[in-house]
């Protein structure tokens, strides 16, 4: 049987026993029907899964650990804007893999020059259901769009398709991975990215539809770190 996990606030579950809390209450209770002597688990966001029991109209703590789904490696995925709902398979398949956190900022050539707050709430929901499908410890962040400048340097590796320098797999495992739009990027930010110190790198002959890049990428980089795979 599925056991159900859910993100819930901080402090959520610091005693032995305590209510359901009223953010998943209707869907535990009319939803999944769940009932006494049934398990969950609560995710408070960091790394740690607590495995209650309902019981008498409340929860029971059987045990807390780490969660295992939850990367060593923290790789922040930096993602211009996309067109249409894009981002979402981004983000979904993204924090699947392993990903801790989405940076997202706006490029030469991105068709998308903004993005509202209610889309950028919808893409912190679909990381959040996300990781819990996933068995993730954590929510990765999604953050709202920056200057791409703020997010390029030493550390950093700068996916362009076009590059004569190395892959990806034959760089040393980045922290951040910059990852254009639909277009790519122009050659002044690929200019740009190389003053900055970050590194140039390709994955290889084929050119990949904008929303596969980050997924395929993070799966090369924390396969190497024995975090996927």
């Amino acid at each position: 049987m599925t056991t159900h996990r859910f993100f819930v606030e901080p402090g959520t579950a610091a005693d032995e026993r305590f209510a359901i809390p009223d953010v998943i209450a209707h869907q535990v209770t009319h939803v999944l029907r769940l009932r006494d002597g049934d398990e969950i688990v609560l995710l408070e966001g960091d790394g740690l899964e607590v495995r209650c029991r309902l019981g008498a109209g409340g929860l029971d703590v059987v045990s807390r650990a780490p969660a295992l789904g939850e990367p060593r490696h923290r790789l922040t995925v930096a993602q211009a804007l996309l067109k249409g709902d894009h981002l979402e398979p981004v983000v979904q398949h993204g924090t699947e893999v392993g990903i801790s956190r989405f940076e997202l900022f706006v490029s030469d050539r991105c068709v998308v020059r903004e993005i509202s707050d209610a889309r950028l709430a919808r893409l912190r929901a679909v990381a959040r259901e996300a990781a819990e499908q996933s068995e993730r410890g954590i929510v990765p962040e999604v953050v709202a769009p920056a200057p791409m400048a703020d997010l390029i340097g030493p550390g950093s590796v700068f996916l362009f398709e076009r590059t004569n320098g190395p892959r990806l797999s034959e760089v040393p495992p980045p922290e951040r991975l910059v990852i254009g739009p639909e277009g790519g990027f122009s050659q002044d930010e690929v200019a740009a990215a190389e003053r900055a110190g970050a590194t140039i790198a390709g994955l290889g002959p084929r050119i990949l539809r904008s929303d596969s890049v980050a997924v395929a990428a993070a799966a090369v980089v924390l396969s190497r770190t024995g975090d996927f795979a």
